[in-house]
């Protein structure tokens, strides 16, 4: 049995990125640089040289920790791209440290922190206009995190 949960965890972690060459991916795309899942904000081609062919330049910004990297490749080089997931909770409360949130399907989650930085300034302001509210959360490489929150109302509609 121990060998099929390896098989398992080895094909799952096959599937958290697939490989694009850099001159198909564009603006707002997500890469993987420096080993982080980012998503691209700047992009630009520069022509071959005399002993080289054209190089893809990419400025991307960590989707978890907000962080600038940029990188350089040949055009065709294969990168890899995350498969990022997204989804909408409804954030219930806050108990111990963790936000307590609710899938579409009435499911409760109760593991994960509340985010740092101005996403979390906006989740407490939300807390305090005791409205109801939901936070997306976006998944990737084995990380999650909330990067974003919106009105209850606006979603129902």
């Amino acid at each position: 049995m121990a060998a099929l949960e390896a098989d398992f965890e080895s094909t799952d972690e096959a599937k958290s990125t697939y490989s694009k060459q850099a001159f198909a991916l564009k603006k707002n795309d997500h890469v993987m640089l420096k080993d982080r899942p980012c998503k691209i904000v700047e992009i630009s081609t520069t022509e071959g040289g005399k002993h080289g062919g054209e190089k893809v330049t990419i400025v991307g910004v960590d989707i978890f920790t907000g962080d600038e990297y940029k990188d350089v490749f040949p055009g065709t080089h294969n990168c890899d791209v995350p498969n990022v997931y997204r989804v909408d909770y409804e954030f219930i409360g806050l108990s111990d440290g963790v936000m307590e949130i609710m899938a579409e399907d009435g499911s409760m989650r109760y593991d994960i922190k509340p985010p740092q930085g101005d996403v979390g300034h906006e989740v407490q302001s939300r807390i305090h206009r005791d409205k109801p509210f939901l936070v997306t959360v976006v998944s990737t490489c084995g990380e999650e995190g909330v990067i974003g929150t919106k009105s209850a109302e606006t979603e129902r509609k």
